[in-house]
């Protein structure tokens, strides 16, 4: 079915969020999806755009507070926990496709939930399996940014010293709710550590290079920080390697080339060059024996739903760019 004109209906549980209010911004415009409904308990029966305000002149689509499983694909916009609350009280046809942006079924330990089963969804990794799932588990926004950068190396089986990672998010990776870490006259001109070498996406990425790299058990030292702006997550790594700079590059190249969001070059990256994109791009650079490896993704698409978005492209086979060809905010 790729490149067909065919159109799927799709529906959006917690439409309220960022995510959702990401999911509404790329399906709009996604030329194989008709939008069936966007449910919000605490935004039943007010429009869109009185809560996602910049998509006013753009639908006229109203929140719903329920929700129909007359659809082909799901998807889940909850906080951590509540989407395994509502596939505990709510029946979805196995017919529905379901794609979880929470992290309730990313661990394989977690990937079963009654009779469904979930998918990790990394198409980087595992498009194969993806584009046959029933059901898919989104990964997380650091986890996605730091796995596109070791993805490679582990697939040659050449993560055999500790890692080393520095990574900034905007603010909304920390969701839609106030808090005090959040709040605006705390965050402009900040900076701050959290969740310092315990981060709870290094459990996904842990059993992704695992995946490539049977027995990969190196220690993967994370300091997270705030970022004191909204979109994007940048991620130093730094580990000892024998390749040089030029063998590195090759290896990623050669892993995503045909991988059409994922970038790789030896030229300097920022972070508005993927801010409102699905892109990811990785920098690489030796520095004597150790291998520098930067990462950049806005954890708001290719951290969430755009890249719930290209797993629902896969899953019934559309072009994997469609609705995510995004010009990102260079200036």
């Amino acid at each position: 079915m790729t490149g067909s004109t065919s159109k799927i209906n799709a529906g959006i549980i917690g439409g309220a969020g960022y995510t959702g209010g990401e999911m509404l911004r790329i399906l709009l415009n996604h030329p194989n999806v008709e939008i069936a409904f966007v449910q919000s308990s605490s935004n039943g029966g007010n429009y869109v755009y009185e809560v996602h305000t910049d998509l006013f002149g753009d639908t006229d689509l109203k929140f719903s507070s329920e929700f129909s499983t007359d659809i082909d694909v799901l998807f889940l916009c909850v906080g951590h926990g509540d989407a395994k609350k509502f596939l505990d009280v709510n029946e979805i046809p196995d017919a529905v496709k379901i794609i979880d942006l929470s992290q309730d079924f990313r661990l394989a330990e977690s990937s079963k939930h009654k009779a469904k089963s979930f998918v990790y969804g990394l198409p980087e990794l595992n498009r194969d399996a993806i584009k046959s799932a029933q059901n898919i588990a989104n990964p997380g926004c650091f986890a996605t940014c730091l796995q596109l950068g070791l993805l490679p190396l582990a697939a040659r089986g050449l993560l055999n010293t500790e890692v080393h990672i520095t990574g900034t998010t905007g603010s909304t990776g920390a969701g839609q709710s106030p808090s005090a870490t959040t709040h605006f006259t705390w965050r402009n001109d900040n900076l701050s550590i959290y969740k310092a070498f315990e981060h709870q996406h290094l459990n996904e990425v842990g059993e992704s290079l695992n995946q490539l790299q049977p027995g990969f058990g190196q220690a993967i030292n994370f300091i997270p920080y705030r970022g004191d702006y909204t979109r994007g997550i940048i991620a130093s790594i730094y580990l000892d390697s024998e390749l040089s700079g030029d063998e590195a590059l090759k290896l990623y190249e050669e892993y995503y080339n045909y991988h059409p969001f994922t970038h790789v070059t030896s030229r300097n990256i920022d972070l508005k060059q993927v801010v409102n994109t699905n892109k990811c791009f990785i920098q690489i650079a030796k520095h004597g024996s150790k291998l520098l490896i930067t990462s950049i993704i806005d954890n708001l698409t290719k951290g969430a739903s755009g890249q719930a978005v290209q797993n629902m492209n896969l899953i019934f086979g559309f072009d994997e760019t469609a609705g995510l060809k995004l010009k990102a905010t260079a200036f």
